[in-house]
């Protein structure tokens, strides 16, 4: 491979490097049609492209003569532009950071690129056999182009971007491909039919409780205000009226009734709803969801849970499916196993080997968990874990380890976003309720954010979700080491305060993706104009303090652990 020049990035030679190629680095205005290679690679670089007009001459006579691939990025794009016999011209502000969203025009699928540049290829002035590659998400501007038949293509964005994500850099191995000769395989475009909603059944939370308040009476009225902009007649099932989502004026119907799969069967038999929304109400809709499931109702009257499908709800909710599908996408889980008896538990905990985290799974909050440091304590957390629970996880300890979070948004074209990311200022150990939260996290690398957040993308499209989720991580502080804690298939405490840190609307976003909208179709609500896909970068903190009020509870342990105690 020949690379031009122009001001290349040392990770794009990394690249190149790593896919194992001989790479031959020549000046921007080196004259390469006396080199033998088998492909061409044109860099990035500053300024106005026109100026490089060796490269531009070079280059046509590569595309005249030769019919060996060519690949350029950001101002490489450019000039592949101008000597194809395209224009360019100088941008009003031009488009610069990390969290640029770019519509692939071969499948409308949306990714999040990392840009630096001021000027762009006039799309209008392409000549015949080209055609736009990649477009810009929010101003519609050019990001790269594609020969129709000839294996030439370049980009806008930086693909190899480094601090930044790497969505993109499938394009090297693209490039590659072409270079060896191969088919580029057919890309499928996704066209969403949207099934028209008319009645939505919505679960709301049902009384407040310790890890279960406010933040799901808020994200149950996101979800009708978008209910409403969607002309959707809703009913909702809530028995807390002392809440925002019960208001006059809310919900077309309201149900001050228990979430319980025996009551809400009743309400749906009566309303005969088009839909149900589980992701609103915390633990008690997802476990509502599931009973109703199981027990046949949703099939039998016809309705369509929409978003997250249940199957996924549960894949994340049973811990031995959701270790299976973990490993059929090679992550990391912390080793342990769930336990359904006390002796199932002390079994497991001696295999793992003390101390070891024990939870109730289906559970809120951090219900019926601790640390054993031995059999007695083993035996004691199995009884309180089971009394209120199915099953008790039984897992090796990381206490010590970094906490992190990510908030994932998917649509069902399979566009994907992480909104926020927060950082626990306690170490594991310690319940994210009772945690003093940091958003966004100060202690990542750019490594270990970029790899943590491709994880996060790459786990949300194998569960299937379809809306919003939130996924926690341990990360060793001495290296690299990261397992997967959780993934919340519904909207959490922390996607509250992600949307307070943020200003994304996540309730709100998700519940028009569940009715089957597109991220790149909705509207950022803070410009109004630019798309909803996109990745917001903070220059302020957010830091989220707990309280407690324990004076109400006179013989409560004052110690804060794995289960959560805070009350706001």
């Amino acid at each position: 491979i020949i690379a031009v020049d122009c001001g290349m990035k040392a990770n794009i030679i990394r690249y190149f490097m790593s896919k194992g190629v001989e790479l031959l680095v020549v000046p921007w205005d080196f004259d390469f049609s006396k080199e033998e290679y088998d492909g061409l690679f044109i860099s990035n670089g500053p300024g106005d492209p026109t100026m490089c007009a060796p490269t531009i001459k070079f280059l046509k006579a590569a595309l005249e003569n030769r019919a060996v691939p060519i690949f350029g990025i950001c101002l490489g794009n450019q000039l592949l532009a101008l000597a194809a016999g395209c224009k360019t011209y100088k941008m009003k502000y031009g488009n610069r950071g990390a969290n640029q969203p770019c519509i692939d025009t071969r499948t409308t699928r949306c990714y999040i690129t990392a840009q630096n540049h001021g000027y762009a290829v006039d799309a209008t002035s392409l000549p015949a056999g080209w055609e736009q590659f990649f477009v810009n998400a929010n101003d519609g501007t050019n990001e790269g182009i594609i020969h129709k038949t000839r294996p030439f293509f370049s980009v806008q964005f930086h693909p190899e971007a480094c601090a930044g994500p790497t969505d993109t850099d499938f394009l090297f191995e693209m490039f590659l491909h072409r270079v060896s000769g191969e088919h580029s395989p057919v890309t499928v475009a996704y066209s969403m039919t949207e099934q028209p909603m008319q009645k939505v059944l919505l679960l709301g939370s049902g009384g407040l409780s310790i890890g279960q308040a406010g933040e799901f009476d808020y994200s149950g009225s996101q979800a009708i205000k978008a209910l409403k902009e969607m002309r959707c007649r809703t009913i909702l099932v809530n028995p807390n009226i002392a809440t925002v989502q019960t208001s006059a004026g809310m919900a077309d119907r309201v149900y001050f009734l228990p979430v319980n799969a025996d009551i809400v069967e009743q309400i749906i038999a009566k309303e005969r709803p088009d839909g149900i929304l589980l992701q609103f109400g915390g633990q008690t809709a997802l476990n509502c969801g599931i009973a109703l499931q199981k027990k046949g109702v949703l099939d039998k009257y016809n309705v369509r849970v929409l978003g997250t499908p249940v199957a996924a709800i549960e894949a994340t909710e049973d811990r031995d499916i959701f270790m299976q599908k973990l490993r059929e996408i090679n992550e990391k889980i912390a080793v342990g196993s769930p336990a359904a008896t006390i002796e199932e538990a002390v079994e497991a905990a001696a295999k793992i080997g003390y101390p070891v985290i024990m939870r109730a799974a289906f559970a809120l909050g951090g219900l019926g968990s601790g640390f054993a440091h031995d059999e007695v304590s083993c035996r004691e957390l199995a009884e309180k874990a089971l009394a209120c629970s199915s099953q008790v996880l039984v897992e090796r300890s990381m206490k010590g380890w970094k906490e992190i979070e990510y908030e994932v948004v998917r649509d069902a074209a399979d566009n994907c976003i992480t909104v926020c990311n927060m950082e626990n200022f306690d170490p594991l150990g310690i319940h994210t309720g009772d945690s003093i939260v940091v958003a966004p996290s100060q202690t990542l690398s750019n490594a270990e954010y970029m790899k943590l957040r491709s994880v996060a993308i790459k786990v949300a499209r194998h569960l299937g979700i379809v809306g919003e989720c939130n996924i926690q991580y341990a990360l060793n502080p001495d290296s690299e080491e990261y397992c997967i804690i959780e993934v919340n298939a519904r909207l959490s405490r922390s996607s509250a305060l992600a949307s307070k840190a943020t200003g994304y609307p996540l309730a709100f976003v998700a519940a028009k993706l569940a009715l089957g909208k597109l991220l790149p179709d909705l509207t950022n609500s803070v410009t109004k104009s630019t798309t909803a896909c996109f990745e917001p970068s903070l220059d302020y903190i957010v830091v989220k303090v707990p309280r407690w009020d324990l004076s109400k509870f006179e013989r409560v342990s004052r110690e804060i652990g794995s289960a959560v105690k805070s009350g706001g």
